[in-house]
């Protein structure tokens, strides 16, 4: 049989083989390292057997495939360790995630904090033991009975609902069986790290129906090394917390009479029409136009757009002059509307449409989290409706345009190219034209690029932009989509050249996504220390007493007349007092006067870049800041005294 390689080499075998044994074959470094393998496609075990001509990849925990099935198996020594130490435990779920893996567990008293060390200590020992990891299946009769005579009633509940004929699996390791489609390492031995990061209610299969359930989360690596770095990067995660500092810094909050639904205060609501001034001003200098849809839209438009089928179970929905109406979940049918509103030429076309439009989400109250997960958000959408010649240059311009931004804040990104989904609509052609479009857009600009096969929209091709911040997590933020169904169900026009009615494709693209969601990204990213453009407040004047309240209110005066965003201390405290309450602020700039400042008419300059930077004459101070400002420059926080 002939096995082709990642790199297109290939390897011929005599007869059927193992995918760890042609792993060793390849190389035994590769072999010790291999945690899975993808074989024509399909994530599998090291240990399933390869009997005819395959595409074969060996997966290490470098890759997303391999590290799931290192996390998955950690999941498995927990469950493992809880049935050891707590035999009356019930076990439901246990999957790998994307940072590490979890089990869901029914126990009469809920584990609490102070058993995770006791858990950990079973794991310990149940990798020490090496126990080799088999896989085996069972009948749909025989694997029901086996885990009813067990008393695992939820992985009973998991297998009746399985279609017929559904192949049963399980892996077993010493005395510990569990249903499971896999893939596992080939031992418990190579988990050499690991560590049980929290507990949180879980309701069972995600229903508040169902009884709340215990989930343990954890992470795993290979080497104490990296998880070490992992926890040191969760802890800096803990103290950037954006539902921490956003409070601490006065920039949003969160009311139990409205769950999900952000509340900005001032300094927030600076921060927020900041970012978008910028946006507009970028978008505008971009070729773009802007428009606002309703919030409130008639169910007939969102049948038309498919979300009443599709999405209605996320939606809002109102009754209006006894006709059905929805919030908007997003501002695309609106856009078609638009769009819609008068003829067009292909003169008028790309179209570029934006808007900042508020969308409303029933999210599930566990899955809300500060403004990264919400109900309601400002969405950047925009809509560019163009003719097929026209693709390559827009999306050129749009990845352009999102570089930009993310560029001006210092992330590093990666791209994503997801292609045709298997319940995709559209033909072929459309779809093949509008896959090259991006991938062509993708290859002139030299932007790396990875694919995602079958990832893609239902109705056209993506790609999707995963921003790294300071401490190295990634958010996927930007995403440039094609459609070419949407003009369809809204039966959008143009008249072309040749003076025929013709489809237009379209675009939808976000930069920021939900402006929330960024905004929490940032707080995140910056912990809280603003580069002065952005900061709700740039300059902090600190008189020394009393005295100079006066010259310290001309200061700032001078400031706001000069677009500076600035703010006086007039408490009655020390000055040391003052200088360490703006540091907590996070503010950029502290101007400190008394008698020598306001005689010299100048300012004694502190900030968060270089601590103490001397006297400064105020009008020099106020121009090198408004340079600073215009130029969006980020410095570096060098100390904070």
């Amino acid at each position: 049989m002939k096995i082709t390689l990642k790199d297109g080499s290939y390897k011929e075998y005599g007869s059927s083989m193992a995918v760890i044994d042609i792993a060793r074959d390849l190389s035994e470094g590769l072999a010790r390292a291999a945690t899975a393998a993808r074989l024509n496609g399909e994530v599998v075990d090291l240990r399933t057997v390869v009997e005819d001509d395959a595409d074969l990849e060996i997966l290490t925990f470098d890759s997303e495939g391999g590290k799931g099935a290192f996390f998955h198996t950690t999941s498995h020594i927990l469950a493992q360790a809880v049935k050891r130490l707590y035999p009356d435990t019930k076990l439901a779920i246990g999957p790998s995630i994307d940072n590490g893996f979890y089990y869901d567990l029914d126990r009469e008293v809920p584990f609490v904090a102070e058993d995770l060390e006791k858990i950990e200590a079973e794991m310990k020992k149940i990798v020490k033991e090496d126990l080799p990891i088999e896989r085996f299946t069972k009948p749909r009769e025989e694997a029901v009975a086996y885990f009813k005579e067990n008393g695992e009633p939820y992985k009973v509940e998991l297998i009746e609902d399985l279609p017929e004929g559904e192949e049963i699996s399980f892996y077993s390791q010493g005395e510990f069986t569990d249903l499971c489609a896999g893939p596992h390492l080939m031992s418990t031995k190579a988990v050499k790290a690991f560590k049980l990061t929290s507990l949180a209610g879980a309701y069972w299969r995600g229903s508040e129906k169902n009884k709340m359930l215990t989930r343990i989360y954890g992470v795993s690596y290979p080497k104490k090394a990296d998880l070490d770095a992992y926890l040191k990067m969760m802890e800096e995660a803990r103290k950037r917390d954006h539902r921490k500092l956003g409070k601490e810094l006065g920039l949003f909050m969160m009311a139990e009479e409205g769950p999900g639904f952000p509340f900005f205060l001032p300094k927030g609501m600076v921060l927020k029409n900041t970012l978008l001034d910028y946006w507009r001003e970028l978008h505008k200098k971009n070729g773009y136009v802007e428009i606002s849809t309703p919030i409130i839209l008639s169910r007939h438009l969102w049948e038309n757009s498919g979300h009443w089928d599709h999405y209605k179970d996320n939606m809002y929905t109102t009754v209006i002059d006894d006709e059905d109406f929805a919030v908007k979940p997003m501002n695309c049918p609106g856009g078609m509307l638009v769009y819609k509103s008068e003829p067009r030429s292909y003169k008028d076309l790309p179209l570029r449409a934006g808007e900042i439009g508020l969308v409303h989400r029933h999210e599930k109250s566990g899955q809300l989290h500060g403004l990264m997960r919400v109900r309601c958000f400002n969405q950047d959408d925009a809509h560019i409706f163009m003719t097929p010649e026209q693709i390559r240059e827009e999306i050129k311009g749009v990845a352009r345009l999102i570089d930009e931004i993310y560029s001006l804040f210092g992330f590093k990104y990666h791209v994503e190219l997801s292609t045709r989904p298997e319940d995709s609509m559209g033909s072929d052609e459309d779809w093949e034209m509008a896959t090259e479009g991006l991938r062509g857009a993708l290859d002139d600009l030299g932007l790396p690029y990875t694919v995602n096969e079958g990832d893609g929209a239902f109705y056209g091709p993506k790609i999707d932009f995963h921003l790294e911040d300071s401490i190295g997590r990634t958010w996927q933020c930007g995403t440039i989509q094609l459609d070419m169904q949407m003009p369809q169900r809204f039966d959008l026009e143009y008249v072309g050249a040749d003076g025929e009615k013709h489809r237009p494709i379209m675009i939808h693209r976000v930069a920021f996504g939900s402006i929330e969601r960024f905004i929490g990204i940032l707080i995140e990213h910056f912990a809280g220390a603003f580069p002065t453009w952005l900061a709700p407040v740039q300059v902090k004047v600190l008189p020394i007493s009393d005295k100079y309240t006066d010259y310290g209110q001309k200061v700032c005066d001078a400031l706001n007349e000069a677009g500076i965003r600035g703010e006086i201390d007039l408490r009655a405290e020390k000055i040391g007092y003052k200088i360490r309450e703006a540091q907590m602020e996070k503010i950029p700039y502290m101007l400190v006067v008394g008698a020598k400042e306001e005689e010299a008419g100048a300012v004694s300059v502190r900030s968060r870049f270089a601590g103490d930077e001397g006297q400064k004459s105020l009008e020099g101070f106020i121009e090198a800041v408004k340079k600073e400002i215009a130029s969006k420059e980020i410095r570096e926080t060098v100390r904070e005294d």
